[in-house]
């Protein structure tokens, strides 16, 4: 899969969305239990939540409720990931020991394994793991989208299920299963709305426990299901129709995360875009409702990554995700699928949209949202997918040049209308992932960002312990050295290296953060009103220009004191000295080291026939010297 560097923990593993997938996390990029607030709760069975199936006893269990040591793995999507946080949360929070790493779970008592269902590779993995925990006497506990998909699945008949919308019943899973009792909670989670009608919600409370992988991010479903009936998905059948939570809970925990001291809020869901539809609002309202949330809030340092959106619902509020995007506290970064490039395949795939609408959204963000960072997916080999129409995604992915593309081959999920249709030869679905794999590992994105200044929040630990991870405010991967003091803070960064994945560079004490980056010679970008606009020197174009737009945003407020939000790029005197270009030595300084260089040079070549050539060369290389020496000197005054 094309993602990310593989010195970095986070991976990719869903063609819908970007997320956390493995459970080998190191110290430093996991949260300790006692650091992350809890408390009690306890939701116990009824007949409107799920239904309990209580089979014949085994032989009495020496496990206490409380007591017993259960290890939490998840797979998949920002969504998935979410929810495995909230019930290890639940489950430390009534006193259970819970264990995230894979080297541990031996020593566990209980297995809860948070499966995904995008496909056939990752659910064949929880099968697997299923199958160990069984082989090793665990008591095992299943959930996530497979179960929920397909709750008459072989591999976990016997075993106790939770359902996608049911993870705050985990304690009571948890604990009946360790009686020797089988649990299953499937349902629906409904609410009655002013009408008297029920409505589907967006699932448990926000406000639940939660044990973070990474203390410093917090991943906040907003909304579950989607609108759309795509042919290929098998998520569709798990998580259904869309359900939205209220605005007002969202805000409530974007509030507790910031006073818990998180630095990246990552807003996922099946279709980010979609969000509030169900309950008459939209996902503008609710981004700005946030951002709001983190202007007043003393923790200026913040950052908020919008999910993935499906075309068909951005493009009616392109110019107003466009300003959200462009806020200082905000990635400029979206994830749009493509998914293919010929209107025949979208069509077959039931994606709602054209080749056509998916570049009015490319077009539209990158002309309104400086150096934004586009990720698109891939699939494929679908059924219908002609040489023609393969050719047209090519032909998309060397017209845009996205950063980040996630390429997928396709696998038919049973249930699925894809799954019916007759299909490509295995070795040609290969041959066109190799194909475009090719095409995307061809070119480079981030050349610009050689030797320029960037604004880099620090949230993660590499893979290979050397290095620390943090994104541009474009999202763009960076790499720093190992240093004290710098996880979960805001650094500038000196870029010294650009890549295919990922820019490093060297971290510049005792500044304050920059902005969208700046090089030597260019001009700096400062706040003006609502909108950052180029001031001073020349622009890429040679105009000399006083100011150039680059986009605008509601909801800026003056911080305290009454001081307007200061420049996202100022010029401190540690940048200064990084940017500073070296000045040259007064004249007569160079004249004289000259001369004397020459003096030197005759006094000691000046016997018969040594050619005048070779001296005045030899003079030249002695007065080079001389003149980095000069350098030198006149810097340091």
């Amino acid at each position: 899969m094309l993602t990310v560097d593989p010195t970095c923990t986070n991976a990719i593993d869903d063609i819908e969305e970007l997320g956390i997938v493995s459970s080998e996390l190191p110290a430093q990029s996991r949260a300790s239990y006692r650091t992350v607030p809890v408390k009690t709760f306890r939701k116990r069975f009824s007949g409107q939540e799920g239904e309990a199936e209580n089979h014949t006893k085994r032989s009495p269990d020496h496990f206490l409720p409380g007591r017993a040591t259960v290890f939490v793995k998840t797979w998949g999507c920002g969504h998935n990931n979410s929810d495995g946080e909230y019930m290890a949360g639940l489950l430390a929070a009534d006193g259970y020991e819970v264990v995230l790493e894979d080297s541990k779970r031996d020593s566990a008592d209980v297995w809860l394994l948070n499966s995904c269902t995008v496909k056939g590779p990752s659910e064949q993995t929880f099968v697997n793991e299923i199958r160990k925990g069984k082989d090793q006497g665990k008591k095992v506990v299943v959930a996530g989208c497979v179960p929920q998909a397909s709750p008459k699945g072989t591999e976990w008949q016997g075993l106790s299920v939770i359902g996608v919308q049911q993870i705050d019943s985990v304690v009571d899973v948890v604990e009946e299963t360790l009686k020797g009792n089988t649990v299953k909670l499937l349902k629906e989670a409904k609410e009655t709305s002013e009408t008297g009608k029920k409505r589907k919600t967006g699932g448990a409370k926000l406000d639940l426990p939660k044990v973070r992988r990474n203390p410093y991010i917090e991943i906040i479903p907003i909304n579950t299901g989607c609108l759309n009936q795509c042919t290929y998905c098998k998520t569709k059948h798990a998580r259904g129709d869309l359900g939205s939570y209220h605005p007002s809970e969202i805000i409530s925990r974007v509030q507790s995360v910031l006073d818990e001291g998180v630095m990246e809020i990552w807003l996922t869901s099946e279709d980010t875009g979609a969000y509030g539809r169900d309950i008459g609002v939209s996902i503008v309202d609710l981004l700005w409702g946030i951002v709001k949330v983190m202007e007043a809030h003393d923790n200026k340092d913040a950052m908020l990554r919008v999910g993935m959106t499906n075309p068909p619902y951005i493009l009616e509020h392109l110019e107003e995700i466009a300003q959200v995007l462009v806020h200082p506290r905000v990635y400029s970064f979206l994830h749009v699928p493509v998914q293919a490039a010929s209107d025949k395949v979208l069509e077959d795939m039931r994606r709602m949209y054209t080749k056509a609408d998916f570049k009015k959204v490319v077009d539209t963000l990158r002309n309104r949202v400086q150096d934004i960072t586009i990720a698109t997916d891939v699939i494929c080999g679908f059924p219908t997918e002609t040489p023609e129409d393969f050719e047209e995604t090519l032909e998309l992915v060397r017209e845009y040049k996205f950063p980040v593309v996630h390429i997928s081959q396709f696998y038919p999920r049973p249930g699925t209308p894809a799954a019916r249709l007759p299909r490509l030869a295995t070795e040609e679905v290969k041959r066109r992932s190799r194909e475009l794999t090719r095409l995307f590992e061809s070119y480079t994105t981030y050349s610009h960002l050689m030797d320029t200044i960037q604004r880099v929040l620090i949230t993660e630990r590499s893979g290979d312990g050397k290095h620390y991870v943090g994104h541009t405010k474009s999202y763009q991967q960076v790499l720093v050295p190992l240093q004290e003091g710098l996880m979960g803070r805001v650094v500038s960064v000196h870029v010294t290296q650009v890549g295919k994945w990922f820019l490093s560079g060297e971290v510049i004490d005792g500044n304050d953060p920059l902005g969208a980056g700046e090089r030597k010679g260019t001009p700096k970008l400062v706040r003006k009103g609502r909108e950052m606009v180029r001031m001073g020197g020349e622009d890429q174009d040679g105009n000399d220009g006083t100011e150039l737009s680059l986009g605008s945003g509601e909801g800026l407020k003056k911080r305290a004191g009454g001081k307007s939000d200061p420049p996202r790029t100022p010029e401190t005197k540690a940048v200064q000295e990084v940017e500073r270009r070296k000045p040259s030595p007064p004249i007569f300084i160079v004249i004289a080291y000259l001369l004397v260089m020459y003096v030197v040079v005759y006094v000691l070549m000046g016997y018969e026939g040594m050619r005048w050539g070779f001296r005045v060369a030899l003079c030249f290389v002695i007065a080079s010297i001389g003149w980095d020496f000069a350098q030198k000197v006149t810097a340091s005054q």
